[in-house]
This record gives structure tokens, sequence and C-alpha cells, in this order.
């Protein structure tokens, strides 16, 4: 019976290091597979904790680093154009070059502050700003002596605008003259703006004729502003229109406002920055930006910035746009 017992013993002691070697090598050969894999993961592009490696993506593209104001740059290649990254009106994202030929802006956005107190620019000696408002028949009529006591010190008045349907009807605005003239009573600045859907010179031509002809007998503080823009939720007669030929158009209203001894302004936005203009070509130009996030997004240089499209004023009934100017301040004098 003992001669069984000792044979059942050697039997089991046998049987449990054929199992812990099984498993040791099991071990090992899960241990090879798991540092297999985070070196390939490695090459692919990814760490073995799933985040991405910063020298190169797993397509073979270049990594690229993004900075505060999404401006892209290339980590091995310092001197290749710098990319933007940005976001439009709609929530779509885009990633367009940066003209490095077109004047940028200083701006520090640091200064900057956007509370229910109001908008502030402060901390920043080069620059001041001061509040505005654009206007059309839409907010009816307007009380400007309260608007003047609210705080806003300037006004872009819309003066007239082109249907974008197929006729392209140009109308003058029905409040202009009424706003233009109790705007200044009320001891605001104005400027003026037209809301083009011209296709060609011709067209732009006929919208030159139609604010110089309503201006007539006013005068103006701020600039005559030229507005091409897109129809994005319906069809327009301006859809099949070149960025090129927005240019020209621009250029040519612009001129004829010099001319006529006003000075002219280009209303924009990042993807018409982007994507539609020759921002070289219209250099001699200020600009009036529009870009309702927390900080204007593009890199050139603006004079004007209209923040938001659903502002509440005094005096104006529903929402209205705000606008800030950008002032220019003289240096201090240390004498």
């Amino acid at each position: 019976m003992k001669r069984y017992i000792d044979i059942f013993i050697i039997f089991g002691v046998v049987l449990s290091c054929i199992f812990l070697t099984g498993c040791g090598k099991m071990r090992q050969e899960e241990t090879e597979i798991r540092e297999e894999k985070a070196d390939r993961t490695e090459i692919e592009g990814e760490k073995a904790d799933g985040t991405e490696i910063e020298e190169e993506k797993a397509d073979g593209t270049e990594r690229k680093e993004e900075d505060a104001d999404g401006i892209l740059s290339h980590e091995s290649d310092p001197a290749a154009p710098k990319m933007l990254r940005f976001v439009d009106a709609w929530g779509e994202w885009h990633e367009a070059e940066i003209d490095p030929a077109v004047r940028k802006h200083d701006y520090n956005w640091s200064c900057l502050t956007n509370t229910e107190a109001g908008i502030q620019y402060t901390g920043d000696e080069r620059y001041s700003i001061r509040k505005g408002i654009d206007v059309s028949e839409h907010q009816g009529d307007i009380d400007w002596g309260r608007v003047k006591a609210a705080g806003y010190d300037f006004a872009f008045l819309r003066i007239g605008y082109r249907g974008y349907g197929e006729q392209g009807t140009l109308c003058a605005d029905a409040k202009f003259q009424q706003n233009i003239v109790n705007a200044h009573n009320a001891g605001i600045e104005v400027g003026i703006y037209i809301f083009s859907q011209a296709v060609n010179e011709e067209e732009t031509l006929q919208e030159v004729e139609l604010v110089l002809g309503q201006l007539k007998g006013h005068d103006l503080e701020l600039p005559v502003v030229f507005d091409p823009e897109r129809i994005r939720d319906d069809t327009a007669r301006t859809d099949n229109v070149t960025g090129e030929q927005f240019t020209k158009n621009t250029i040519l209203f612009c001129e004829k406002m010099k001319e006529a001894g006003y000075q002219p302004m280009i209303y924009s936005n990042m993807v018409w920055e982007a994507f539609e203009y020759d921002m070289e070509a219209l250099a001699d130009y200020p600009i009036w930006y529009a870009d309702y996030e927390p900080v204007p997004q593009t890199p050139y240089y603006f004079s004007f910035w209209q923040y938001s499209e659903k502002g509440s004023v005094d005096g104006i009934e529903g929402n209205v746009d705000l606008n800030v100017q950008f002032l220019p301040q003289e240096p201090a004098d240390v004498n």
C-alpha cells in the first residue's frame, strides 16, 4: 500500500512541475506579445498608453502643433507655411494656409474680457476700444438718444442691399435716411454699409451709384463698407461667383469710394479671408471683421470687430449686432 502511495506522490509532483512550467511559459509569451504590441503601436504612431507620438502620425504625415490662436506649425520644418485651424459661424471647422505677405494684427487677447458687465480691453497701452452697433430697417425705429446714453459711440447703418434672388433687385434701406439724421443728432459717429450680391463689375457700379445717391447731403465720420456675402441656407445668384470675381468687385467699389472722397472698408470673416478674398490684393483697405467666437480667430489686421449678432441695447427692440473699434494710442511722452 505504501508503495502505491509513493507512486501517486511522485506522479503528483511531476504533474505540478509540468503545470508550473507551462504557466511560466504562457506568462512569458503574454509578456512578449504585450511588448511586441507596444513596439508595433509606437511604430504606427501610438504609444503603449494609447496617446499619439510626437514625431509622426500613423498615416506618415508630420505632426503639427496648434497654439492658443489655432495656428498650426510644423515641428520638423519651421520654415513651412503656417496653417490656421478655425471654426465658422455654423460650427464647421476649417484649415487654411496663412498668407505671410498680409499684415498681421498685434492685439493681445489676454487683455480682452467680455462679460455681462460689457466688453473691455485693458492692460494694453497700445490700443483702446470703443463700442458701436450696426443696424438696418430690421431694427425698426431706434431711440438713438438712449443708444448713446447706453455707451455706444458709433454705428454702421445699412444704406442699401441687393436681393440674392435671380433678379437681384437693388434697394435702398427703408430706415437709412431716418437713422443717419437721428444718430448724428444723438452725437453718434456714423459709417455705412451696403449688402452686395453683385455678380460682376457692372452690378458693382450700380451699387456704387446707389450709395452715392443716398449719401447726398450727409457727412460720414466712419468708412463706407462693401459687404458681399454668400447665402448659406438658400440658393443665391452669387453661388457660382468666384473668389477672384468677388475680389475684383471689392477693389472696384473701394476705389470708387476713394474717388468720391470717402474712406472705403471691407466687411469680412475668417472663411472669406481664407477661401474667397485675395487678401494681398486688398491690403490697402481696412477690415471690419465678423467673428462670434470669444476672441477673433483671424491672424490678419482689422480695425473693427463685430463680436455678436444677438446683442441687446437700450433704445432698440430685439437683437442687434455689437461691435468694437480698436483705437491705436499715442505713445506716452516720457519727457
